[in-house]
């Protein structure tokens, strides 16, 4: 039997109207959360009449919703909910691709390899060298983006290095103890000597920040010339052994809430561990069974492969076919 509506309580049902006024939020962080660069710009964008919203110019603060027509330099932008799923790849990019979208020079794009998204796009989380490969992750949340990429963060990037000679205590002491380049201050966290030959030795190097060309300038300052640099591990994640070149995959949501953990944002974090139900979805290439299995959040070591040839894991490239292990 119904219950009868008590005296003087309001109907608590709202009309759709007033829920999606209640989900509303500030332009600049809507956008920032759709891959629209960062906040900052995007009220740069607000305050040079680039951005419209339902016909009329955007103003900064204004909260907008799903039902608004918000338009960016002529360019219709799709707003997702505020809650909309966060997602990340990580792609193994080889050398000779650029990351950008707008190249003069039309070199090869780490952008021509990944999915392509409807309502979204790609952000790049800090740039590699067109000659450096490696790890490079890339999300649909500039907020996420922003939030890693951000200094106060010190995550902790990972490179394995080539260079032309070998490194003496010295020079080892000068690295980590800091050297004044034309940007300021820099320094190795960690220097790990990994063997080589007669000309050429391995070193894995880690430090906490991605300034350009940074790791180069390093070892130029001391006299040393880097031959091959390619990262290996940004904060909790590394780059899977069987990962091709050119190839992604796609983290599941419980290693995207590691990964928000240690950029020290608490909002982003804080967002992305609510409680949600985990993704039924696999990551690109990967196989159900044995294969599906993988690190525990945080640990430093790779991806365990399962034997045998039929359940190992494959990589799938943007045109979807598959790359197989190596």
């Amino acid at each position: 039997m119904r219950k009868p509506t008590q005296p003087g309580k309001a109907n608590r049902l709202q009309s759709p109207a007033q829920t999606d006024q209640a989900v509303a939020a500030r332009l600049q962080k809507v956008l920032a959360g759709a891959g629209f660069s960062s906040r900052r710009h995007v009220e740069e964008l607000i305050a040079g009449g680039r951005i419209m919203v339902n016909g009329r110019p955007a103003l900064i603060g204004q909260r907008v919703s799903s039902s608004d027509k918000v338009v960016v330099d002529g360019r219709p932008v799709w707003l997702e909910p505020h809650d909309a799923q966060v997602r990340v790849l990580v792609y193994h990019k080889p050398p000779g691709e650029i990351v950008s979208r707008d190249d003069p020079q039309g070199r090869p794009s780490v952008f021509d390899h990944l999915p392509k998204l409807k309502s979204a796009r790609w952000i790049s989380v800090g740039r590699l060298d067109f000659n450096t490969s490696g790890l490079l992750l890339l999300t649909t949340s500039g907020d996420l983006a922003n939030a890693l990429m951000h200094p106060a963060s010190l995550i902790e990037r990972e490179y394995a290095v080539r260079i032309r000679g070998e490194l003496s205590e010295e020079q080892t002491a000068q690295l980590c103890g800091g050297i004044n380049l034309e940007d300021g201050l820099a320094k190795f966290e960690r220097i790990e000597a990994r063997g080589g030959g007669a000309s050429n030795h391995w070193y894995h190097v880690v430090l906490h920040e991605g300034r350009n060309r940074e790791v180069r300038r390093l070892f130029d300052a001391v006299g040393l010339t880097v031959s091959r640099l390619m990262r290996v591990r940004f904060g909790p994640v590394r780059l899977p052994p069987r990962l091709r070149p050119g190839k992604f995959l796609e983290l599941p949501a419980s290693e995207i809430r590691s990964l928000a953990g240690t950029s020290r944002n608490q909002e982003m974090a804080a967002r992305l561990t609510s409680p949600r139900p985990e993704s039924k979805a696999r990551p690109h290439g990967m196989r159900s069974g044995a294969g599906a299995q993988r690190r525990a959040p945080g640990r430093a070591e790779p991806f365990p492969l399962p034997r045998g040839k039929a359940r190992r894991p494959t990589y799938r490239g943007a045109d979807g076919k598959k790359g197989g292990p190596r």
